[in-house]
């Protein structure tokens, strides 16, 4: 089982070490507990997918501190995701980016995509504040099973001493992020209904300019 830790200057010094050496943090979001990988390193992210036992075809969302950081995951930034990003972030909006190529497979899953976000969460906000980059934060769960609400729920996870979690208490729970991306043809489109409702996406698109168009939405689901 995972050590757990209080959030401490020292308890993120270790957790940004050990994430350096390509381990796992795992640590709260404004809904549940998320898992911490380098997601500039392959073999950290094949880490993370064999711990959750999940699905290689599924990509891994990821956490930037600021808007600053999205030319390390992005390729550019589509029209209308300034102003949704200005409305809704930091919080539980998760935007699908066109990728750089020389991201890792495994963050990608071949889509071409990456889907980011920006957390509220105060540990979060420290977490990545410490690390200086982006950081991976799928659920820290099995795949399918429900995700940690509490550190105790969230070291369960680790099969031996390897991982840290910093405990935030317990998180929310609660719907996750809603995930909004752009089909071929430009337009805005749900891939999962979240936290906020995508009625209120589609309507700061639209008063950007957007072209807000609510095709193939898919039933609610974890990662």
């Amino acid at each position: 089982m995972a050590g757990v830790e209080a959030v401490t200057p020292a308890s993120l010094a270790r957790a940004t070490a050990l994430l350096r050496r390509g381990g796992l943090v795992a640590f709260p979001t404004e809904t549940y507990y998320g898992l911490a990988a380098d997601p500039f390193n392959p073999a950290a992210l094949q880490r993370l997918f064999r711990l959750k036992a999940r699905p290689v075809e599924k990509p891994v969302l990821v956490l930037v501190q600021d808007g600053g950081q999205l030319p390390l995951l992005a390729s550019a930034t589509p029209t209308c995701y300034p102003a949704l990003m200005r409305h809704f972030w930091p919080g539980p909006l998760t935007l699908v980016f066109p990728a750089h190529g020389a991201l890792p497979a495994e963050l990608t899953a071949g889509t071409g995509g990456v889907g980011i976000r920006q957390s509220p969460h105060p540990v979060a906000r420290q977490l990545l504040s410490a690390w200086g980059g982006p950081l991976t934060a799928t659920s820290c769960n099995r795949s399918g099973q429900q995700p940690a609400g509490d550190a105790r729920q969230a070291a369960a996870l680790f099969p031996d001493d390897e991982g840290l979690v910093l405990d935030g208490g317990r998180t929310p729970g609660g719907a996750g992020s809603t995930v909004a991306g752009l089909r071929a043809n430009g337009r805005l489109c749900c891939l999962r209904e979240g936290r906020i409702p995508f009625a209120s996406v589609e309507r700061v698109a639209r008063e950007c300019g957007g072209n807000p168009h609510r095709q193939g939405l898919l039933p609610s689901e974890r990662c």
